[in-house]
This record gives structure tokens, C-alpha cells and sequence, in this order.
């Protein structure tokens, strides 16, 4: 017999309940499962690169060359089955649970063995019907490739295995629920959309910047009509260069409508085309083509957003889609220095700020009135303050100021540019009223803005109202489902710090950071939170990190206002960079 030895990834999964569903419907259930096999099973393994091992009549294991397409596979399999299982009574559900290790195996005539696969085994006996277990070297070697995140099961003894295994639950990105498909967010009382990325067509990869450009103006044109909710860029984006399934984006994010498209630039005109789709019937409801000069680039978004509003709510006056129409610049080379900027501007990466600060401040020389270009260059300044690498923060500080009040000045009724506005006023420990004034208007301009929410939490916080903030951050994380998350679940982890539910702001953290783990907020308050709870070792690894993110371990000054949390916050990262020496 031949034997040979790899390293490898191994899916072992079984159908919850067996017993139970063969004693009452054996011909059934077997035949049901004979079509899972073909229909679903087998396929999503193949397409992953994976290869069935051996079968069982409830059980099977697999084996792939790479993780990543083993744990891709089995999210996939299980929200796949969690979709057919939907219509189902419970008792008439085929539900697998599955275990995944990554291992050394032992090969023998086709078939595997090793302690890699006995782990993987009882790794699966670990997880929930729907749920998926994971080891250790499983989580490190996917962390921040697919969009999950893991909850740590602790140290797990398992059968016949002679050492502690440490066992990882994986979670949606939201991390609130086993991997499987659901109803996703419900859908609002009013008429909601998503923008996907529009194709760029130009041939050009240098144009992709524009193609994307595109979307946020339109998303930002659609979002001016208040009766509209519109899902945040951030989210769209996710889908960005996917094959997308128009019904599932429209699950997953809680929308009726889904708009896509392409954009062509080539020399100085501009070809935009879109349809609507109901997502909830994958009916195509209208297609047009917009076709224009770079100097009519705007009139092409409004129009766009107009014929959009107009399809949904046949009703609506088309006068208040124009009084929604606002100009961002009359500079189209402002303009265009605006779109380059945007992918770098919330990174909280010091070059990529860096790099959008100086196409913003290019911007504003060219259009001093630009109020968007001089609300997101007053935000660089926040970030770079908040990455602790300016060379005098005094100075940095001032110019951020000036920057937000020249926004203020100039940015009417630009929803986004007062949440700026109102953030960085906040965030330097201007007039805290005034501030959350500035993003209460926002709100009430653009009810769909992500970033008002996101801001109006961090003002609440910076307040000390712990609880209108966990409120905002969450209609931000609605507005915004698959976005920088990382923002609004360390608001959320800080209200939970400050009022004392420590156990849960980790939790919360611990997400945050799965997403960013360079954000130094997030990092900062997990050192302090687990100081408190008395887990100084996980400080001081914490601290460690945070050092090599930033050298500003323990700000100079917070923003928060209440003596008592800011004492919270401090005391717990002293004592947590104290003990990391």
C-alpha cells in the first residue's frame, strides 16, 4: 500500500439529527439528501477546489489544498442549505454541522488519516445544526480574507485527542449568529436602494477611480431624497468586482431596489448606463443609457438619480428631486482630484492619509469653496491625530479646525461635508453643542448618510449619552451592513466600556479589530478594558501591538467630556502599559 504525508485542510460534516429524521421519514430523507448531494454539495465542493474523501449516509469529509477555500466553501454549503431549509417545518430540515483543522494528514490508497483529520471530526461534533467550528490555525490562517469573524470557544478537550484544542464558533461579520443564510435586515418602511460599483468599461484601469466616482455621486444624489433609504457606499462596494446574485445583495442588505450598471470615459465624454431591479423578484424594471461631455458629468449623476426616484415613486414631484440637486464644484479638475482621494481618506493607514490629504488640499486650491473636498481634508487631520505621527499636534490641530470651519461656511445644505464638520469640531474638544447641532443637521438633510449616523455616535459618546450613541451607530450599521464596521462596533464597545459591561465591550472590540486591527481607538480601549477586568496578560499583548501601530500609546488629551470615563479609559491603559513595561 501506498502512503504519503501533506499538510492539508479538512472538512468533516454530518447531518444533525440523523436518527431522528430517518425513523420518521426514511425514503424522504434519503432522497432529499440524494439532491442536496447533486444539486448543492458536491458542486459548491468542486467549485472550491475540494475533494470528497469518502461519504457516509449522514456524513462526509473532504479534503482541500488551501483554508481559505475549504472555510469559503463551508460558509457558502451552509447558507445554501439554511436558503432551501427556509420554506421547511423544522422537524423536515437536513441541517450539517462541520468541522474544519488544518493539518498534517496521512494519504493511503485515496483515503486520509492523522490527528489533522480526527481533529477536524471532533471539531464538527462542536458545532451548532447551521454552525461551523473552526480550530485555531484555521482562524489565523483565514483572519481578514473572508468576510466572518470568529467567536474563541476556549480550550476544548476532545475525544481521543491527548492535548487541549482551542476552538473558534465561526460568525457572520455582523458576529451575532452561526454561519447561515437569513432573512438579513428587514426591510425599512419606505422605499430602499443599493448602488452596486458601476463596471468601468473605459479599458483603462486608471479610470477605475472615476467608475467609482460615479457611484458615490449617484449614491450621494439618491440620498438627498429623504424618502429614500439608501445603503452606504462602504457596503456596496464589497460586491466590487464579484459576480453578484442581484436577490442575495438584496437579502443581505435589507433593500427592495438594486441599481447597476456601467461607465465609459474615453477622451471628454462620459456613457453611463443603468438598470433597476426589484430585488425581492429579480424583475428589471427599467434600463436607460446617459450620455454626456466631462462638463455635463453632473447633470448625467442627477439625471440618473431622477429617472431612479422616478421608477420607484412614479407620484413623486419631480421638484423635489431638483431642490434635492446640489452642485459638490463647478471645477471639474477639483472634481477629479476629489474622486482620486476618496479610497484613501478613512483607511487610518499614515501614507494612504497622507496621500489624501495632498490630493484634497490640491482640490481646495483649485475650488476654496469646495465644501466636501475641505469637510474630508478636516477629517484627514482627525485621523492623522488619532495615528499619533504628526510633528506638532498643536499645529495639526489648528489646521484641522480651520478646515472644518471653512466647510461650515461654505457647505449649505452638503450633508456629508457638515458630518465632517461636526466630527472634527468634536474630536478637538470644540464646543461639544455646537458640534452635535452641526450633525443633527446633517441627519435631518440626508436621513441615509452612514457617516452622520457613524459621527452623531461619536459626538453622543463624546458626551457621555452612551445610549443614543449605541442607538446612531447602529442605524449607521444598517445604513452601512457590510462597510468600516470596524467604527461603529468600537462606538458601540466604548458605550458598553463606559457604562460597565465589560465582558461585552472585549467581545465587541475583539470584531472591530478582526476588521481593522491597526485602528488605534479599538486597540487603546481593549488594552484599558482588559486591565479592568484583571487579564493584564491580554493588556500587555495589546500594548505591544498598539506600539508598533502608533507611538502615542496613552493620548495626551480624550474627547470625553465626562471626567468619569475619561478617568476609566486612562486609568485602565496606564495600568495595562504599565505592566507591558
Amino acid at each position: 500500500m501506498s502512503q504519503t504525508r501533506r499538510l492539508a485542510a479538512i472538512l468533516a460534516a454530518d447531518v444533525a439529527g440523523y436518527s431522528r429524521l430517518i425513523e420518521a421519514d426514511e425514503e424522504g430523507t434519503l432522497g432529499r439528501l440524494r439532491v442536496l448531494r447533486a444539486e448543492t454539495i458536491d458542486p459548491k465542493i468542486a467549485g472550491q477546489r475540494g475533494r470528497i474523501v469518502k461519504t457516509t449516509g449522514d456524513g462526509l469529509l473532504v479534503e482541500f489544498a488551501s483554508v481559505v477555500d475549504a472555510l469559503r466553501c463551508a460558509a457558502e454549503l451552509q447558507a445554501d442549505l439554511a436558503e432551501g431549509n427556509a420554506t421547511l417545518s423544522p422537524d423536515r430540515r437536513i441541517e450539517f454541522r462541520i468541522g474544519i483543522n488544518m493539518g498534517d494528514i496521512v494519504v493511503e490508497d485515496g483515503d486520509i488519516f492523522g490527528d489533522g483529520v480526527n481533529v477536524a471530526a471532533r471539531l464538527e461534533g462542536l458545532a451548532e445544526p447551521g454552525g461551523i467550528c473552526v480550530s485555531a490555525r484555521v482562524r489565523e490562517d483565514t483572519a481578514g480574507r473572508l468576510d466572518l469573524a470568529f467567536e474563541d470557544m476556549g480550550e476544548q478537550a476532545l475525544k481521543n485527542i491527548a492535548r487541549p484544542v482551542r476552538a473558534y464558533r465561526v460568525m457572520t461579520a455582523a458576529g451575532s449568529a452561526p454561519v447561515r443564510a437569513s432573512a438579513g435586515p428587514p426591510l425599512p418602511d419606505k422605499p430602499s436602494i443599493a448602488v452596486l460599483p458601476l463596471q468601468n468599461m473605459s479599458g483603462d484601469p486608471e479610470q477605475e477611480y472615476f467608475a467609482d466616482g460615479m457611484v458615490e455621486e449617484i449614491i450621494t444624489a439618491l440620498s438627498r431624497i429623504r424618502w429614500l433609504f439608501v445603503i452606504a457606499r462602504n457596503s456596496t462596494f464589497t460586491y466590487k468586482g464579484q459576480a453578484v446574485d442581484v436577490k442575495q445583495v438584496g437579502r443581505e442588505l435589507g433593500v427592495r431596489y438594486v441599481l447597476e450598471g456601467s461607465v465609459r470615459k474615453g477622451g471628454n465624454r462620459v456613457r453611463i448606463t443603468a438598470q433597476l431591479i426589484d430585488a425581492t423578484s429579480g424583475t428589471h424594471l427599467w434600463a436607460d443609457r446617459f450620455d454626456g461631455s466631462l462638463e455635463d458629468v453632473f447633470e448625467l449623476q442627477d439625471e440618473v438619480a431622477t429617472s431612479v426616484a422616478g421608477v420607484i415613486e412614479p407620484t413623486l414631484e419631480a421638484a423635489e428631486i431638483r431642490r434635492a440637486s446640489a452642485r459638490p464644484t463647478n471645477d471639474l479638475s477639483a472634481y477629479d482630484l476629489y474622486l482620486r482621494a476618496l479610497p484613501h481618506v478613512a483607511t487610518y493607514q499614515w501614507d494612504h492619509t497622507v496621500e489624501a490629504l495632498d490630493l484634497l488640499q490640491r482640490a481646495i486650491e483649485r475650488d476654496p469653496n469646495f465644501a466636501s473636498a475641505l469637510g474630508r481634508a478636516a477629517y484627514c487631520h482627525a485621523v492623522l491625530d488619532a495615528i499619533g505621527r504628526v510633528a506638532d499636534r498643536r499645529d495639526n490641530r489648528r489646521v484641522g479646525i480651520d478646515l472644518a470651519r471653512r466647510a461650515l461656511r461654505t457647505g449649505g445644505d452638503d450633508a456629508l461635508a457638515l458630518a465632517s464638520v461636526a466630527h472634527v469640531l468634536g474630536y478637538f474638544n470644540e464646543d461639544i453643542d455646537a458640534a452635535i447641532a452641526i450633525v443633527d443637521r446633517s441627519i435631518a438633510l440626508n436621513p441615509s448618510c452612514a457617516y452622520g449616523w457613524r459621527f452623531s455616535g461619536f459626538l453622543r459618546l463624546f458626551a457621555g449619552k452612551c445610549e443614543l450613541a449605541i442607538q446612531h451607530f447602529e442605524t449607521s450599521l444598517r445604513l452601512s451592513p457590510r462597510g468600516e464596521r470596524w467604527a461603529q462596533l468600537t462606538g458601540i464597545a466604548i458605550a458598553h466600556f463606559f457604562t460597565g459591561q465589560l465582558e461585552q465591550a472585549a467581545a465587541t472590540l475583539l470584531q472591530a479589530l478582526h476588521e481593522n486591527p491597526i485602528y488605534p481607538l479599538a486597540n487603546r480601549f481593549l488594552a484599558s478594558c482588559y486591565a479592568h477586568m484583571g487579564r493584564l496578560d491580554e493588556g500587555r499583548e495589546v500594548v505591544a501591538r498598539l506600539r508598533a501601530i502608533t507611538p502615542m500609546v496613552i493620548p495626551e488629551e480624550t474627547n470625553y467630556r465626562s471626567p468619569e470615563h475619561r478617568e476609566l479609559f486612562l486609568s485602565g491603559l496606564r495600568l495595562a502599559a504599565a505592566e507591558a513595561g
